[in-house]
């Protein structure tokens, strides 16, 4: 049988398959990405969306359904698209990260994901893992609990989607390759901070395209809010209206009322309101939380103020919308750090929590800004225990399927080369330099593993981390400030209800201690979400050996993954 016959029984098969899997209440979504014009701040620019709006599509389904989504990329580079939260049990080549579980699809072509949920519940999300794609080819992923159960708090009478994201006048990927191409020493802003895709009426030409939301009064609603923004911290607050934090990461939480939330990029939280105020618009806002060095000290981040209306319904006379008086300033750490403190896993009969006790496996890894030389001149760099990770020219989940040697070596190294004062002000170049590598670690299955992440201040440049690993979500076990002590801290470690989370935010002067069970085999990447990071190797891959039986071992690879042919980007 030749190539194209080959070819088609596999799309055969396929389409086969999908009908079957239709007829069992699957769901199936078309995700066509495509450029087209959109206008912001008094300009226009084309850029790559799917089914033409921006942001995307949300998919909703129930716990523990299955997706089936046909990815058709009619735009001019390669993409991938990555479902963040979804554990994908023993389904790697469906999570999408560029190099790592797949090639990109290219121009022209099309590739289905299948997107197996499992335990998550509440609100995740999904965006392109190519490039900085993601920039503008992102959605809301919601996810309702199984049939036949409830929410485990008062069903909501309404719920609203805030996407929390940024904007850039520039083609954004041809200004980070060019960035790249200079040493990357600069950093990449945005030109505004959005709400579901519109900056708000504090900016420039965008007072008609403010996002409204209309609520009843005396109503209680569930907000869906996601930080899908490219490098940035945020706070969040709306005017003279409390907030009731019940979920974050796909997972419930013992509720916390708060008047601001601070939420790092990659993260979710699903938020209840009670609309109890007087008749009228209140503004939802957002603005940038710097927690680098560099920025705090020299006043150079983002400002402005990304907003939304809340806007009640009734027969009343409208005035201008009120401003949130609780959203943090913008140098505020303290607000930010203390915010992460208070978060536990709501740990109940229906919901309880399964701590790893018997750890196997302990890692200690630093978080750090380097510089790497190459052919005589200096660029930026970033590193877990002073490696920083590079691409191969296939992606590791099939080199490692197929035991194909020469792309990835397993000496990702457990704790540092070395042990410094991690935290001091001007740190000697010594520290500076690091290891280019594509080093993984192996892990068997079922072990269970406790990993520090410790913040550096290497370049004066220590800052918060959102650490994202792709396939699990984490106990966060511990967090601290300072440099972590491994005879004193573990002792105060929260093994009874800690949060469960899929991106866990190192503080940029302190570490945090998280735990996993490796009981889902597969090739899973593991990186800081702030994207300017992860460009220039500020992750690692995990890798989780087969268990002894089918039902513990990853699936046998698609038949049509995309080729791994040239995505017109290198990085």
């Amino acid at each position: 049988m030749g190539l194209l016959s080959l070819h088609f029984a596999a799309l055969l098969l396929n389409g086969m398959l999908l009908m079957i899997l239709a007829d069992a209440g699957a769901h199936h979504y078309d995700f066509v990405l495509k450029e087209e014009n959109f206008t912001r701040l008094c300009s226009t620019k084309s850029m790559l969306v799917v089914n033409g709006s921006f942001p995307g599509p949300t998919i909703r389904v129930h716990k523990g359904d299955t997706v089936y989504v046909n990815v058709y990329n009619h735009g001019n580079y390669g993409v991938t698209i990555h479902w963040h939260g979804v554990k994908q049990p023993r389904n790697p080549w469906s999570d999408g990260p560029v190099y790592i579980t797949q090639c990109p699809i290219q121009p022209g072509s099309n590739f289905t994901y299948e997107v197996i949920f499992s335990e998550e519940e509440g609100t995740v999300w999904w965006h392109a893992h190519s490039n900085w794609t993601r920039n503008s080819v992102h959605g809301a992923i919601v996810i309702y609990p199984d049939k036949g159960t409830t929410f485990p708090y008062l069903q909501p009478d309404g719920e609203e989607i805030i996407i929390l994201g940024d904007w850039f006048k520039s083609d954004l990927n041809l200004a980070v390759q060019e960035l790249l191409d200079s040493g990357g020493n600069s950093a990449l802003d945005p030109d505004a901070f959005t709400i579901n895709g519109q900056p708000g009426d504090l900016f420039i030409c965008s007072k008609e395209t403010t996002h409204r939301w209309l609520v009843d009064y005396g109503e209680t609603y569930l907000l869906r809010v996601v930080n899908v923004a490219m490098n940035a911290l945020l706070f969040f607050a709306i005017a003279e209206h409390n907030l009731t934090i019940v979920g974050t990461d796909g997972a419930y939480i013992k509720p916390i009322v708060t008047s601001y939330i601070m939420i790092g990029p990659g993260q979710t939280m699903d938020i209840v309101v009670t609309t109890n105020q007087s008749l009228g618009q209140y503004y939802m806002a957002a603005r940038y939380f710097t927690s680098d060095t560099l920025e705090y000290s020299s006043h150079n981040y983002p400002k402005g103020n990304a907003t939304a209306i809340l806007q009640y319904r009734g027969n009343y006379t409208l005035t201008s919308p009120s401003f949130p008086t609780t959203l943090p300033f913008y140098t505020d750490y303290n607000a930010g750090l203390s915010f992460m403190k208070r978060f536990r896993s709501l740990a109940s009969q229906d919901h309880p929590v399964d701590v790893p006790q018997n750890i196997s496996t302990r890692m200690f890894v630093t978080t750090s800004m380097n510089e790497n030389v190459y052919n005589l001149h200096k660029y930026l760099a970033a590193s877990l225990n002073n490696v920083t990770w590079v691409d191969t020219t296939i992606s590791v989940l099939e080199a490692y399927y197929r035991n194909i040697s020469g792309f990835y070596t397993t000496d990702f190294p457990n704790v540092p080369p070395e042990f410094f004062d991690f935290l001091a002000e001007s740190l000697g170049l010594d520290v500076t330099q690091c290891l280019r590598g594509t080093k993984v670690k192996i892990v068997d299955y079922n072990e269970e593993v406790e990993i520090v992440f410790q913040s550096t201040n290497v370049f004066n440049s220590s800052q918060n981390h959102p650490m994202h690993l792709h396939g699990y979500s984490v106990y966060v076990v511990g967090l601290g400030e300072g440099i972590f002590n491994p005879d004193e801290d573990p002792k105060g470690y929260n093994l009874v209800d800690p949060p469960y989370v899929n991106t866990a935010t190192v503080p940029k002067t302190g570490w945090i201690a998280v735990r996993f069970r490796a009981s889902n085999p597969g090739v899973w990447l593991f990186h800081c979400h702030i994207e300017r990071h992860y460009t220039v190797g500020m992750n690692t891959v995990i890798i989780t050996k087969n268990g002894g039986t089918p039902e513990t071992s990853m699936q046998d690879p698609p038949p049509y993954m995309p080729s791994c042919g040239s995505s017109l980007f290198s990085y």
